[in-house]
């Protein structure tokens, strides 16, 4: 049964990951993902399958960047069944890589879905993507919300 708490516990998952991120800590992170998460990220391979893969994913972020981090989610729109949710938004990361370059970022869309598992809700999907000029094949990473 869905309950009125529910969108509200998603979106404090959300910035709890976001948090996270920006602190670079990788055992919050993780905490938030079921352990048989499908990850489509932006960097390859073209899945990430199970948490395992998707901390390794989180590691190479944190290696190329310094703490802390910037991550930014708007337009967060969540919604929520019974023992399913998702919500979508655009999402930035930017900071200074590891070689003293900073980076504003680029924005991307995001989709992440939550199961309900054993009472608690884990993020058993997430997809980020950019969008594309469809005539020249090159990503967009220019545009803003």
């Amino acid at each position: 049964m869905t309950t009125e708490t529910d969108p509200a516990e998603i979106r404090r998952l959300v910035d709890e990951l976001a948090s996270a991120l920006r602190a670079h800590d990788l055992e919050a992170a993780m905490s938030i993902y079921a352990p048989d998460v499908v990850s489509f990220d932006i960097e390859p391979p073209l899945q990430h399958v199970g948490a395992e893969a998707k901390r390794k994913n989180w590691e190479r972020v944190f290696a190329a960047y310094e703490c802390p981090l910037g991550y930014e989610v708007r337009e967060l729109t969540i919604t929520v069944g019974e023992d399913v949710a998702f919500a979508h938004s655009l999402n930035r990361l930017s900071g200074t890589l590891r070689n003293g370059a900073k980076t504003t970022g680029f924005w991307v869309r995001a989709t992440t879905c939550f199961r309900k598992l054993n009472g608690r809700w884990a993020i058993a999907h997430d997809h980020v993507s950019v969008p594309f000029d469809m005539s020249t094949g090159t990503a967009l990473v220019n545009l803003e919300p």
